[in-house]
């Protein structure tokens, strides 16, 4: 009575309804499956999250409760030496990072605190490590100095704090909605582009200061500033003895170490933390010397020192954050945002591979966006991810986030018992810092060779980017790479053609040497696997690269089977189906060119001849079936459905008074087969009429065991046995696991299982793979012939 009225109403507001599930074939000896459509309700309650679902995603932003309880003696030695190592480095860095941003050094040390401080709550990764990195500190000193221009009035500090502040909750937001995903619209040569183009332009900056060279304008473009940095080289002070010598010592303490630990590989952990401590020891170095030279002359020191830090947190307070403020640096924030993103989310991921462990994208970005919003607090600017501390922790033994917390205990005490010895370190050491860390960034010739190797296309983005930043600015190198990646993928997408399948015979071998060491000058023998003989599905062009010499050819004249080759929506439908059409117009004739009609009546672009004539001449066949392979596509959209009806429209007049039957094969969505059968895919074309029964017409469907032999299933198949008899063919072997019969057929020996259909009977059209495609589409062929 329902279904009544269902259809009355259908028919009443013009919808056709393509549910014919009373036409289903009876199968003997397997149980019948009906596929039923899902409904507009079902997909809502996907969307909708469950109370569990919802108590799991709170449980989840606190990662540190899932290990926190299993925490041990061993796991906090190698934290504390990796927390002690780390917080070794940072604090040079953090000093030096803060002088990229265009803040008193002190900054930086708020920074690195309040990261390592806040990121263990949130972490999925032990390694990385937030805090002032090179290329955000110079994104926030262009924005510092461009915000001042505006607003002379308000510190740098200032505007530095409510960029984290606004930026930081960005990025939460995103993590709290789970849009992690978002960072994979990035790709890895924009990444190396942005990350070489920063270390170009970062260190092109500091070289006026390594050298003590004074004019030099280093907000201009990179290519700018190392022009007025070479004509500067004649006003060279005594900065460049410490800068250049600090550079050369903390290259030749790595290379050392590097060649001592390959030639003493049991030491080889010595000479790794040398090597990481490098940094400190030449600060101290080089603070040593400033300090001796400078005690008796601290009004005129002999070369430009940081002079007073203060001591403890004396900036901390409430972050201002006004539309004025906001308004100074809104240009620059969606590049501020995608750096911290950028160098985040790749470091982790990295560090997660090489040490077998899935980071969260998501919840990193809460991680950042948390850090962020709190540090300003205490007077800290943007940070993120950093390379070189993260891989420092990671070969120290890090065995938990929780060795953070060791970091922020050590820039807790340089904030209070060293920053008297801070006054005297040279502004040359801390830029031969600067630049040998972002040295390492750079991406070397092997990897771009690698990129060309791989995909050619990408070589000119990854230039793009690098010649962008170098000859401009960060910001606009950031924008080209992904401006021009996308761009890529929309030509890919929208240009995407697929492929016209044919049949080959193809037999699985192994080579052997009649059990003796293969040698490359023995000829092997090919042994035959047993049942290896089967139908493969190649390109008729061999443009997959198989070999040409591989014959294959169409399962039928006038049977023409389709691979798509990047998904099925409104992009890349119409090219899809022209590249089909028009194949298909190329390689077959008009059934009745009768049917033109008179040349008034056609339409003005229609290409058949002047008069309709039968060419006894053309051999080609006429058109008979379409198999659509769907193995790529996971949903289509309104628009790619219609223009499957349109071109189905289209091919029907062509092949009149015929029809065509369309098949489709390794749809693996239901919402895919709802949409087709709502277009009147998934039937013959005609569909049979109402009045004629199913046996008038063959289908072809795969069914496969639903139980063992212990099975509950096979017991209640023994116990139907005794109510009807079975009928099939002792004699024949055993079925296989999956067998293809058309619906007056009977299943070889069932054996031990009950057998059932693998997919709906109620679109018999739709099919389990295309070698039950090709089968169905002949079988009709044969019955239409």
């Amino acid at each position: 009575m329902v279904g009544t009225v269902k259809d009355r109403l259908s028919r009443a507001i013009g919808l056709e309804t393509n549910d014919r599930d009373d036409d289903v074939p009876s199968i003997s000896n397997a149980d019948l499956f009906v596929e039923r459509e899902p409904t507009v309700q079902e997909f809502f309650a996907e969307l909708a999250p469950s109370a569990r679902d919802v108590g799991q995603y709170v449980y989840d932003l606190f990662p540190f409760v899932h290990w926190i309880g299993k925490y041990n003696w061993t796991w906090f030695v190698g934290d504390l030496i990796a927390g002690t190592t780390v917080g070794a480095v940072v604090v040079p860095q953090g000093m030096a990072y803060a002088q990229l941003a265009q803040l008193p050094v002190e900054y930086g040390l708020y920074s690195s605190f309040m990261g390592v401080l806040i990121y263990w709550f949130f972490a999925t990764s032990k390694d990385i490590t937030i805090g002032p990195v090179a290329v955000m500190s110079q994104v926030t000193g262009n924005v510092v100095l461009k915000a001042q221009d505006v607003l002379p009035n308000v510190q740098g500090h200032v505007i530095a704090s409510a960029l984290a502040v606004i930026a930081g909750a960005i990025i939460l937001f995103f993590g709290l909605a789970r849009l992690g995903w978002i960072v994979e619209f990035i790709p890895l040569p924009a990444i190396c582009a942005f990350m070489t183009g920063s270390a170009i332009n970062i260190a092109s900056g500091q070289v006026p200061k390594l050298m003590g060279i004074n004019g030099v304008n280093t907000r201009n473009a990179p290519y700018q500033v190392i022009i007025d940095t070479l004509k500067g080289l004649p006003t060279t002070q005594v900065d460049a003895a410490l800068g250049l010598t600090a550079l050369t010592m903390l290259y030749l303490i790595r290379g050392v170490c590097a060649h001592m630990a390959k030639r003493q590989p049991q030491r080889a952990k010595v000479y790794f933390f040398i090597s990481t401590l490098r940094t400190v020891f030449v600060i101290l170095l080089y603070t040593a010397i400033s300090a001796a030279v400078n005690v008796s002359r601290q009004k005129n020191p002999m070369f430009s020192i940081i002079k007073t830090v203060p001591r403890g947190f004396q900036h901390a307070a409430v972050p201002e954050v006004n539309v004025d403020i906001i308004k100074s640096f809104a240009s620059e924030l969606p590049a501020a945002v995608i750096v911290m993103l950028i160098e985040h989310i790749s470091i982790s991921k990295s560090f997660g591979r090489i040490n077998n462990y899935v980071i969260d994208p998501s919840q990193e970005l809460v991680a950042i966006g948390v850090t962020n919003l709190l540090g300003p607090f205490l007077g800290a600017y943007p940070a993120t991810g950093s390379f070189s501390r993260t891989a420092i922790k990671s070969k120290a033994g890090v065995r938990t986030p929780f060795a953070g917390v060791i970091t922020a205990v050590v820039v807790l005490l340089a904030l209070y018992a060293l920053t008297t010895v801070f006054y005297y370190i040279p502004n040359a050491a801390l830029s031969a810092v600067i630049i040998h860390a972002v040295g390492d960034v750079i991406t070397p010739p092997k990897v771009i060779f690698q990129f060309w190797r791989v995909s050619p296309l990408e070589v000119p983005i990854f230039l793009a980017g690098v010649f962008v930043t170098v000859f401009n600015s960060i910001e606009n190198g950031i924008y080209t790479t992904i401006c021009i990646s996308f761009a890529v993928v929309i030509w890919r997408l929208f240009l995407s053609r697929g492929r016209l399948l044919g049949l080959a015979r193809i037999r699985t071998i192994k080579a052997t040497t009649n059990g003796k060491t293969h040698d490359a000058n023995e000829e092997a023998v090919t042994e035959e696997q047993g049942q290896s003989l089967r139908t493969g599905f190649l390109p008729l062009d061999h443009e997959d690269g198989s070999n040409p010499r591989v014959v294959v050819q169409s399962p039928f004249p006038g049977v023409f089977i389709y691979r798509f080759a990047e998904g099925f929506n409104y992009p890349n439908a119409s090219h899809y189906l022209n590249h089909l059409t028009n194949t298909i117009f190329s390689e077959t004739r008009r059934t009745d060119p009768n049917t033109l009609g008179k040349l008034g009546d056609r339409p003005w672009n229609d290409a058949g001849p002047r008069t309709p004539k039968l060419d006894d001449m053309d051999s080609r066949p006429t058109l008979k079936a379409v198999i659509l392979d769907f193995s790529s596509v996971n949903n289509i959209d309104v628009t790619a459905t219609q223009s499957l009806i349109d071109v189905r429209n289209q091919l029907d007049r062509y092949a009149a008074p015929n029809t065509v039957n369309w098949h489709f094969a390794n749809i693996e969505n239901r919402w895919t087969k709802r949409a087709l059968a709502a277009a009147g895919f998934g039937y013959r074309t005609p569909r049979p009429d109402p009045g004629e029964s199913a046996g008038h017409w063959k289908r072809i469907f795969s069914i496969a065991d639903l139980g063992g032999s212990d099975s509950a299933a096979t017991a209640a198949a023994i116990e139907e046995k005794a109510e009807r008899p079975v009928v099939y063919d002792v004699e024949q072997e055993p079925s296989p696991d999956m067998l293809r019969v058309s619906d007056k057929d009977v299943p070889r020996n069932p054996g031990s299982a009950r057998l059932v259909a693998v997919q709906g009977l109620n679109r018999p059209f739709f099919h389990f793979d295309l070698q039950e495609a090709v089968e169905a589409a002949l079988l009709h062929v044969e019955r239409d012939d």
